[in-house]
């Protein structure tokens, strides 16, 4: 309540005191000048106070009043579902506040390892192979059941670093294409070498380990392994003529399935829906040998000056109104057992257990210590 709110407010009920007193003193006759001036003050002062008294009390009993939690966003519709989902929630029930600063993971984790005494972010968002570099450089605190009730509706796969931090989206690089154009459906990752898509597909730059997992896909369908990517370079490899380009970003990749540049290719399931729910018929796929995805984790920093209040979001972000908020505004898979609403069920790839099953576990400290062959490999390819 507003410092003029309140105001107006014992202003009002100072007026209604001095009403119910006349009218007490006008039924009472006995006492004098004397007695009625002590009973109207006494009765005009309860009441007033009160009024004070009641927000007074609500304000303090917020839990987490006067908390700030900073927290590394991504910006748009990420950012926004969260703040709907778990901050406006938060902030109703304990007066929490939390601010998302918008950035990119890249640059984040270098500031937060960089600050150790003066961490830049109290909560971290982050991807699993930037979970490895927190690992390795010690920067995150454990997340247990006993803290955060809620970790026990994680489904157990999910939690691929221990206690280390809590997964709660899930993204997945697939196979995608417009099925206005391409009337023989995709069915795998190899099929980006099909000779129907010439000039016609876009595949990401391999500068990521996040979503160069097509990669992976393409030599596991093919016998080979994270150990063994030449059957992936050889699907490529016959794949070129079709490669128009390699999608520096989302956003490029995005723009080029809208302007009707390219019918097919590898892209994020999540931005397949965003051309859908902008009219493009982009259908993904699903492979049957398995998909390879990322996972979105929330971590605790280490030294920040607010467990518990840390604690309490990440309770929140696994309930039912939390995990919903990603889905709901990107259509990322969920991680935990909540019932997946029918209206998000349409959008998913994951909502059974069996399709949960195809998600393939990444060594990461495997794919990340390959980066830089990866990348000059595919450039090679692709470029050459």
């Amino acid at each position: 309540m507003s410092a003029a709110s309140l105001q107006k407010r014992q202003q009002d009920l100072l007026r209604l005191a001095k009403k119910h007193v006349s009218a007490r003193l006008s039924e009472r006759s006995e006492g004098g000048p004397e007695m009625k001036r002590r009973t109207f003050l006494r009765i005009t002062t309860a009441v007033a106070a009160g009024g004070l008294a009641a927000p007074y009390v609500h304000a303090q009993s917020k839990k987490f009043a006067g908390i700030t939690l900073r927290v590394n966003g991504f910006g748009g519709g990420w950012d926004e579902g969260l703040t709907k989902t778990v901050a406006a929630p938060l902030e109703e029930k304990y007066g929490l506040k939390v601010q998302f600063v918008a950035g990119t993971q890249s640059a984040d984790i270098i500031k937060l390892i960089a600050n150790k005494d003066d961490p830049p972010f109290d909560l971290f968002q982050a991807d699993s192979p930037y979970m490895v570099e927190l690992l390795k450089a010690g920067r995150i605190e454990e997340i247990k059941e006993t803290d955060v009730p809620n970790v026990k509706r994680i489904r157990p796969r999910f939690r691929e670093f221990g206690d280390y931090g809590v997964p709660f989206a899930i993204a997945s690089v697939v196979p995608v294409y417009n099925s206005k154009y391409i009337k023989t459906p995709l069915t795998s990752y190899s099929d980006i070498a099909r000779p129907d898509l010439k000039d016609r597909a876009v595949i990401p730059a391999p500068t990521l380990d996040t979503s160069s997992l097509y990669l992976l896909g393409l030599a596991e369908e093919n016998g080979g392994s994270i150990s063994d990517m030449e059957p992936a370079f050889k699907v490529l490899t016959a794949a070129k003529p079709n490669v128009v380009a390699l999608a520096q970003t989302s956003v490029a990749e995005l723009q080029m399935f809208q302007a009707e540049e390219v019918y097919a290719g590898m892209f994020w399931a999540g931005s397949a829906y965003r051309l859908r729910a902008a009219g493009v018929p982009i259908e993904t796929v699903v492979p049957s040998k398995g998909v390879y995805a990322v996972t979105s984790f929330m971590n605790i920093v280490k030294g920040m000056k607010y467990p518990e209040a840390a604690h309490a979001f990440a309770d929140q972000l696994l309930s039912d109104q939390g995990i919903l908020g990603i889905p709901y505004a990107m259509r990322y898979e969920v991680t935990t057992d909540v019932k997946v609403p029918e209206e998000l069920r349409k959008d998913l790839l994951f909502t059974s257990p069996e399709r949960a099953g195809l998600i393939k576990k990444v060594d990461w400290q495997r794919w990340i210590a390959d980066r830089s062959s990866r990348i000059e490999r595919v450039n090679k390819i692709i470029r050459s």
